[in-house]
């Protein structure tokens, strides 16, 4: 018999215990091994839950999951970095598997609890992703293949405004209530739209694919605050959809590591992931392009994936390597710098509407080594217009430079919106 305790019995962990519960005989089967949930840490035992306390024990106490020695295996559910990180170093000292979906503290610590690990499993599919089981996919599936990239659709609340400004025209502010209201947004929703939800996610990704250790403040994170209507109408207009994309890609010893809302054919895959969806396309070479589509986020499709660890922990009695590598790669891989980063771009200008304006914009755009591939100009009120435009592929300090250059120029009436187009 497998003993379980769970830390943290919100949504997650209230349906990891009763699926445990409910599919004990298939679950039995499939691990080979008895598996039982014996005790939920909590930090207001007398708040109703929807789980079934006559056959498991509550605790406000993490020291009663450490300290048993009758408990093999930790479910860590209680998010955030510090007193988590705290918890599973304390589990791994003393020997107890560990199972989390924790992504922020992985974005930060993962390198370090990789080298406290070592042999005791620690798994944590559900971290990125959701039920999709890409981390086992990279780690497994895809292990005989170089990771020439990945793109992959990580956040499920921006997917749905973009889903839906894109389709009925709906205004961000708008949107973002909606969002709110039906519950796939946080009443400070900065985390998701803001994008660092799918960089944390991105970073964990990148570690199993190339080995790389990279925090949060050092790969590029921008969300979705500052689209407009005016930006969707662009995407229609040259069959564009707009996703916020987390990027990782290889080019020579380096690796590309972003976060940003962009441009995409509707030709391609990842287009097409409406609503709350993720998906996730990763391009090996030898496997070519694989897709991984399903829920991100939400109670049962987080705790299957939960589930799947402890059961693979149960049948193997070891964890696979934890980012994937039994010993470092033997060509270290370096991450790319911001500003090394090349691709086409989109711009929204707000400009005076008079002769000339355009004509001043192509020149500070060819003076920083940039084209111009696609153009809209629209007339607004008072005497302005916007001109929207599309480039050639260039490099991102480029770009920034003429963004600087063109606010400089006393026809921009307002700063310029940059979106990257991604091909």
């Amino acid at each position: 018999m497998l003993k379980i305790a769970v830390i943290g019995a919100g949504t997650v962990g209230s349906s990891v215990i009763n699926i445990l519960q409910a599919n004990k005989e298939l679950i039995l089967a499939r691990a080979g091994v008895s598996i039982e949930p014996v005790l939920a840490v909590v930090k207001n035992i007398n708040k109703k839950r929807k789980i079934n306390t006559e056959n498991i024990k509550l605790s406000t106490n993490i020291d009663d999951a450490l300290n048993d020695p009758s408990i093999d295996l930790i479910v860590e559910l209680i998010g955030g970095t510090n007193e988590a990180y705290t918890l599973i170093k304390k589990a791994l000292g003393k020997g107890k598997a560990v199972v989390s979906a924790n992504k922020a503290l992985l974005a930060y610590h993962r390198y370090e609890l990789q080298d406290l690990a070592k042999d005791t499993p620690f798994e944590y599919e559900a971290a990125v992703a959701g039920g999709i089981p890409i981390i086992n996919a990279l780690r497994e599936g895809l292990s005989a293949n170089n990771i020439l990239s990945i793109k992959a659709i990580l956040n499920g609340t921006c997917n749905f405004m973009l889903t839906k400004m894109l389709n009925e025209g709906i205004k961000y502010k708008e949107i973002l209530k909606t969002a709110k209201d039906l519950g796939y947004a946080e009443s400070d929703p900065s985390f998701d739209v803001g994008g660092f939800d799918a960089a944390h996610k991105l970073l964990i990704l990148g570690s199993i694919a190339y080995g790389i250790d990279a925090k949060p403040e050092d790969i590029l994170i921008e969300g979705i605050e500052d689209i407009r209507l005016a930006d969707i109408e662009f995407a229609k207009e040259f069959n564009y959809s707009i996703k916020l994309l987390a990027i990782a890609k290889r080019k020579g010893d380096q690796v590309e590591l972003r976060v940003h809302p962009a441009l995409i054919s509707k030709d391609e895959i990842l287009s097409k992931v409406d609503g709350v969806m993720n998906a996730i396309s990763v391009t090996g070479d030898i496997s070519g392009e694989t897709m991984y589509y399903g829920a991100g986020a939400g109670g049962d499709a987080t705790a299957s994936a939960v589930i799947a660890n402890i059961i693979d922990i149960a049948r193997k009695g070891k964890g696979s390597p934890m980012l994937g590598f039994n010993k470092p790669m033997h060509k270290l891989l370096s991450l790319m710098p911001k500003d090394e980063i090349e691709t086409k771009y989109y711009l929204r200008l707000e400009v005076e509407d008079k002769a000339g304006t355009l004509a001043k914009i192509a020149q500070i755009l060819g003076e920083n080594k940039i084209s111009i591939e696609k153009i809209l100009q629209k007339p607004i009120a008072n005497k302005k217009a916007q001109i929207l435009l599309s480039t050639y592929t260039c490099v991102e300090k480029n770009i920034k430079k003429a963004l600087k250059d063109l606010k400089l120029h006393s026809s921009l009436k307002a700063s310029a919106l940059m979106i990257r187009i991604e091909s």
